[in-house]
């Protein structure tokens, strides 16, 4: 009897199988293409490729126990073939037509090539996916409160054991794993996951494999991504439902039967995907039809919730499916860049109910990663209940609306505006408005402000930079939410108050704040000198002073030069060749008295 092997069966191993339970026997054909596919998959670096060829060696040696023949045939495939492989099934094809003309059986654990091989007339034999109770090597490391498990070559197997943001870092064993230890690991690891049922590869890299092997979401990587071999296996120790998060009835309700764009979010190992998982269940046993984008997939779900891995399709065919197949409610876990923001948003906007999971440290930190891929005025309309986790519980709940008002802290009703209220949605208490300031996108949290918070530093650079348009010299000092203090030259003060007060009540009125006038000389008097150091880099002479960020003022002798502002790095520059920049220049040159004050 004569068999020929395709590439899918050599990879999982069957065919030395078979040969040794004695169900084949006779006359193995090898193509050359065959062993093509293998080499290009080895030398990408993919493990599917290494197993091969280690299958091909086990068959020769049962050739040489006299348990087969093996012989190799055909044609090495053109380069157009190699290239076409996978889209347009070349060598399969090249297969067939080899199992056609040599009158030969055609074993295959692809059901595609099975079905066309039949189409032929080509008797087939077909190695479906079968479960297996063996363990893998890696499950000896898991015992019931083991969360994940980390292998390295070099260091001992070491285990994180727990539960979500209760755990603690052991080592299993004190067995110091070799490289190889680790490789033959990946190797079973590779080799179930394409023979068994409940298995699969999810991402195949030239430094790195994803693999989902029933329960356990497993990740090999490997130089170069990696310095070294290291396996990492995490499985949930706890499927959880709705209930066991004891939400308050008026929280649970709403996040079962009203909430539209939720985002559940929280640091890494909080638990996010724990009830991302219990709500998609909860969802499906209402009889909601119920699916999830995952990358990769991970989430342990019933039967009857489709999962999508976006790793294999891509965003707008994932669009395209869930709009056409239209189900009651997505779960997209572990949203991470621009495209995935904007597929939520898409189906949001079409009109889906999406639960999307994201990292986030705090829960605003969640909803500021929406800001600058949405419009403001969308983000509402895309996320309305956000469930921040913590340590395997729900810590806060925040709902967001769209509502115009002046924003807190300003008094002028000329200042209305679009603002979007985040509120605790446990207390009701408005916690955080968002907004636009000029170009700036302001997140306030509603609490009580010091001189030094980032919201009032903002508006005295606003004001500052208003206040420029009547005078060159201007300092600001925020002195409250609704008042500031405006130091301007002596000369200016009375133009800018005007008569009877008229021009800084137009100025008040268009800033919508309380402003008092004084003389920027007064204010310099209250200032010490500060120490300094000054030296030139290009076209700049550069001031270092110990404080970043302050306000202060530069003279030459008794006579006032100019007001700038500490970078980050405590420097202040200036250009060589402006007005300012000569001044200093010929001061430092003739040895002057320059000094500073702040």
């Amino acid at each position: 009897m004569q068999y020929v092997i395709d590439t899918s069966v050599v990879i999982e191993h069957a065919i030395s199988r078979l040969i040794k339970e004695g169900k084949i026997e006779g006359t193995i054909l090898l193509p050359k293409a065959v062993m093509a596919e293998l080499e290009n998959q080895a030398n990408s670096g993919r493990d599917t490729g290494m197993i091969g060829l280690e299958e091909v060696q086990e068959l020769q040696r049962l050739v040489k126990k006299g348990k087969i023949e093996l012989k190799i045939i055909g044609e090495r495939p053109t380069f157009y073939q190699m290239q076409e492989a996978k889209r347009g099934g070349e060598i399969d094809s090249y297969i067939r037509d080899l199992a056609y003309i040599e009158s030969a059986i055609l074993i295959t654990a692809d059901r595609i090539q099975a079905e066309s091989a039949k189409a032929m007339d080509v008797e087939v034999l077909f190695i479906p996916k079968v479960e297996t109770k063996e363990r893998l090597l890696i499950e000896q490391y898991f015992d019931a409160e083991t969360m994940s498990v980390h292998l390295r070559e070099a260091c001992p197997p070491r285990a994180k054991k727990g539960k979500p943001g209760e755990w603690r870092l052991v080592n299993v064993n004190e067995k110091i794993f070799s490289q190889k230890d680790i490789q033959d690991m990946s190797k079973e690891i590779v080799e179930r996951s394409r023979t068994e049922a409940r298995a699969f590869i999810e991402i195949s890299r030239p430094g790195s494999t994803i693999v989902q092997y029933k329960d356990y979401r497993i990740v090999i990587t490997k130089t170069p991504v990696s310095d070294g071999w290291e396996i990492t296996a995490v499985r949930p120790i706890k499927i959880l439902k709705i209930e066991d998060y004891n939400l308050p009835e008026a929280i649970e309700e709403r996040v079962r039967t009203k909430a539209r764009g939720v985002i559940i979010a929280g640091a890494t190992g909080s638990g996010k995907s724990t009830i991302a998982q219990a709500l998609a269940e909860w969802y499906s046993s209402q009889n909601f039809i119920t699916k999830t984008i995952e990358s990769p997939r991970s989430l342990i779900l019933s039967d009857n919730i489709t999962q999508y891995s976006k790793n294999l399709a891509s965003s707008e065919e994932i669009h395209d499916i869930l709009f056409l197949s239209r189900p009651d409610y997505i779960v997209f876990d572990e949203m991470r860049d621009t495209p995935d923001f904007k597929l939520f948003t898409d189906l949001r906007l079409g009109g889906s109910n999406v639960l999307g999971v994201l990292h986030a440290a705090t829960p605003i930190d969640a909803v500021q990663r929406f800001l600058g891929r949405l419009e403001l005025g969308m983000i509402p309309s895309v996320l309305d209940t956000l469930l921040f986790i913590d340590k395997g519980t729900v810590g806060q709940i925040l709902s967001l609306k769209m509502t115009v008002k002046v924003p807190s802290g300003m008094v002028e009703a000329d200042l209305a505006r679009p603002v979007i209220e985040v509120k605790d949605l446990t207390t009701d208490k408005l916690i955080f408005e968002i907004y636009s300031y000029g170009e700036e996108t302001v997140v306030m949290p509603l609490q009580k402000e010091t001189a030094q918070s980032p919201a009032l530093k903002l508006a005295e650079k606003q004001i500052e930079k208003e206040m420029r348009k009547y005078c060159d010299d201007v300092q600001v000092e925020m002195i409250g939410t609704h008042k500031v203090k405006v130091y301007v030259p002596q000369q200016d003060r009375a133009r800018i108050i005007g008569t009877k007060g008229v021009n800084i009540q137009k100025i008040e009125k268009e800033l919508g704040i309380s402003i008092d006038v004084e003389t920027l000389d007064t204010s310099r008097e209250e200032k010490k000198r500060l120490g300094y150091h000054v030296s030139e880099r290009g076209n700049n002479i550069l001031f270092k002073i110990d404080t970043p960020g302050k306000m202060i003022d530069v003279f030459i002798e008794e006579n006032f030069l100019f007001t700038s502002t500490s970078s980050k790095k405590g420097e202040i520059k200036v250009n060589k060749k402006s007005e300012l920049g000569r001044k200093l220049s010929y001061a430092l040159e003739d040895k002057e008295n320059v000094y500073i004050k702040g």
